[in-house]
């Protein structure tokens, strides 16, 4: 799985929609965490960003780290992005070996730009462009947006969340990354077998929409600062862990200080 900004801020600074943190009182646990995460991280602007270079830049995240796909992004840019030419279509006419060397920080670069070549293919012939297939993502009803999203070589339920979370600035959208993964069924929030799909579901359906955008990049940073994969805070006391009184530590042994899959622990 791509990961994710450091900074818990999920949009860029043009035509971002800032939303005020109010939490009321929680309907659901999920609600509950993400209120809480909102004590603890509350910045955030979502949606903003440019559609297609989000699409590109998550393409290039997948199954690597920021540290590598950052530089493939801003050589991609550089080399791409004249201003002069639409990006969409500047890819779309790319040669695959160029475009390859230029993202080779990326990792498995020639498999991306086989898939971006393809991506801009795709936006070029079906939108005409960068702009209108921005404003596609940015006006369309979210669930065509989304299955559009799907259709494209190369992009799963992450990728598309993540275009529709960080550039259309969609309520009701939860990306679901390794991270949140592993804590929403560590702390009971969906089952502890469930798959990605199955999770963002339950997250989906138990959180308000207005939230859900945030809670997804709290919940990472969440995931980094405390809910760790192999040694969560909550090994170091119920003090440690400012989530501990809504979690259901599944998979996590206190007394034994280990901890495994939830799947794992549920087929024990």
């Amino acid at each position: 799985m791509p990961e994710e900004p450091r900074e818990n801020i999920s949009g860029g600074e043009d035509g971002s929609v800032e939303v005020a943190f109010a939490p009321g009182e929680a309907g659901t646990r999920a609600e509950a965490v993400v209120d809480e995460l909102g004590g603890l991280y509350w910045q955030k602007t979502y949606g903003g960003k440019d559609a297609f270079e989000s699409l590109v830049r998550t393409i290039l995240s997948q199954n690597t780290s920021d540290v590598a796909s950052q530089p493939a992004h801003d050589a991609l840019m550089e080399r791409y992005d004249s201003g002069s030419e639409d990006l969409a279509v500047a890819l779309a006419e790319a040669e695959q070996s160029e475009l390859a060397e230029t993202i080779s920080s990326a990792g498995l670069y020639n498999q991306k730009s086989e898939m971006i070549v393809g991506a801009a293919e795709r936006v070029r012939e079906e939108y005409g462009g960068r702009e209108e297939f921005d404003a596609f993502v940015r006006e369309g009803d979210p669930d065509a947006v989304r299955e559009a999203l799907l259709d494209i070589h190369g992009v799963g339920p992450k990728t598309a969340d993540c275009v529709l979370l960080f550039a259309g600035g969609r309520d009701g959208v939860f990306p679901v990354d390794t991270h949140v993964h592993r804590i929403a069924r560590r702390m009971g929030l969906a089952p502890a077998d469930a798959d990605h799909e199955t999770v963002r579901e339950h997250l989906e359906a138990d959180v308000p929409g207005p939230k859900c955008g945030f809670g997804h990049t709290a919940m990472i940073q969440f995931g980094r600062e405390y809910c760790t994969a192999r040694k969560p805070a909550c090994l170091d006391g119920p003090e440690a862990c400012p989530l501990y009184d809504l979690c259901d530590r599944v998979g996590v042994d206190e007394v034994e200080e280990a901890v495994v899959d939830p799947a794992d622990a549920a087929a024990e």
